[in-house]
C-alpha cells in the first residue's frame, strides 16, 4: 500500500499510468516525512493510517479532476 500511495501522491495516474520518476520520489519523501514525523507529534498508528488514506483519496480525486479537465479541452 505504501508503494502505491507514494506513486499516487507523486502524480502518477492510476487510470493510465502516466507519471514521472521525480514525482514518485517526491511522493516517497512526503510519505517518509509523514511516517517518521508522526511519533514526534504523538500521533497514534491508526490516525497515521487514516491520514495516509485521506492523502491517497485526495491525490486520486485530484488526478480524476485533472483527467476530466484535460479531456474537455
Amino acid at each position: 500500500l505504501d508503494a502505491i500511495a507514494a506513486v499516487v501522491i507523486g502524480g502518477t495516474s492510476l487510470s493510465g499510468g502516466i507519471g514521472r520518476i521525480t514525482g514518485t520520489v517526491i511522493g516517497v519523501l512526503i510519505l517518509g516525512v509523514m511516517i517518521s514525523g508522526s511519533p514526534f507529534i504523538r500521533m497514534a498508528a491508526y490516525y497515521q493510517e487514516m491520514v495516509k488514506g485521506a492523502i491517497i483519496v485526495g491525490a486520486v480525486v485530484l488526478d480524476q479532476w485533472r483527467q476530466r479537465k484535460r479531456t474537455r479541452g
